[in-house]
């Protein structure tokens, strides 16, 4: 249930209605706009009485919410959320672009590549030190040694690092670490999301390969419900049954997720293609239809990389791609940090 209060409202009848809220067992969740306060109601509102809610002189209007997720509910919080990473904002008017390897491989490779996209315009490193691949052969990444490297590599260049954490008991290690990824696999991972929601880093949240919007959203949810309201959402395709690319990208989520949710969204076209060929024409297209950033796998030899080679781009590609991107987002008013 979501209660629109009109502006400069009696604040002694605001706390009065604040208080009956909390007093019949519902949470609330607050949110002030530049023309309304906006009060969520969360719990069994079954309870309330909406006519005599909306009899009130402060109350402009009072409407029922359908929806299973609340905080994360553009209803609750009509305004776009704005989450800085690093110095970074993302939402609203931002864009930004996270690029970085697939895997960190080894210290000069990792700063290597981070001097390169910094250069290019980056503005965020990613790097997987933990990977969770569906081989229990394949390379599954240096874990925490590669955090080190990861961490050592953003001292040197001064950008903000995201990495993927698989387990809660590798959290006392990301320390350093600027933005908390929960990966694909790991989207319905419960008892991980809560975790991260107990942090105060902001989290870059992946849909699942077979994931509804709606269940996307409800993980969002397990997040920002233990009190971590910085999440970001990253699209990065789902399973069809389209052979041609590794995933099939969802340009169509980008769009509805801007009608139901306040949250910033993101694209990853290099996972959602599997190819680095359909990146750039994959990332302009995420730019048009309203995304709030990019992540973008580069590596300086992908030819030789130990996972996603195929779908990683040339720093000299990734710089082009920066160039184009730079054309379109006048067009959909947003602006890259420069």
């Amino acid at each position: 249930m979501v209660i629109t209060i009109k502006r400069n409202v009696d604040e002694k009848q605001f706390k009065n209605l604040l208080n009956w809220i909390e007093s019949v067992g519902l949470k609330i969740n607050l949110s002030e706009g530049e023309n309304y306060t906006v009060v969520g109601l969360v719990g069994d509102t079954s309870l309330v009485d909406i006519n005599l809610i909306r009899s009130l002189d402060i109350v402009d209007s009072i409407v029922r919410i359908q929806e299973p997720y609340k905080k994360a509910n553009r209803k609750f919080h009509p305004e776009n959320s704005i989450i800085d990473v690093g110095g970074h904002k993302f939402g609203g008017n931002h864009f930004q672009i996270i690029a970085g390897p697939c895997s960190v491989e080894s210290y000069e490779q990792v700063l290597e590549v981070a001097k390169a996209i910094k250069k290019a315009g980056a503005t965020i490193l990613r790097g997987g030190a933990f990977k969770p691949r569906t081989s229990p052969y394949s390379f599954q990444g240096l874990g925490l040694e590669g955090l080190k490297m990861l961490i050592e590599a953003k001292k040197q260049t001064g950008l903000p690092i995201v990495t993927e954490l698989m387990s809660e008991h590798y959290l006392e290690y990301f320390d350093d670490v600027d933005m908390i990824q929960i990966g694909a696999r790991n989207m319905q991972n419960f008892e991980l999301l809560k975790a991260v929601g107990k942090t105060k880093k902001p989290v870059l949240l992946k849909r699942g390969l077979s994931n509804t919007i709606e269940e996307w959203l409800m993980s969002a949810e397990y997040i920002m419900a233990e009190g971590n309201l910085e999440v970001i959402l990253c699209e990065r395709g789902i399973r069809t049954f389209e052979p041609y690319t590794r995933n099939t990208l969802d340009l169509s989520a980008i769009p509805i997720l801007k009608e139901k949710t306040h949250l910033p969204v993101i694209v990853d076209p290099s996972h959602a293609s599997g190819l680095s060929r359909l990146v750039k024409p994959l990332s302009l297209a995420s730019v048009g239809a309203g995304a709030d950033g990019l992540i973008i796998e580069v590596h300086n030899h992908p030819e030789s990389a130990l996972s996603d080679g195929a779908q990683s781009l040339k720093p000299e590609q990734f710089e082009d791609l920066v160039q184009a991107v730079d054309v379109m987002l006048p067009i959909v008013n947003k602006a890259r940090d420069k």
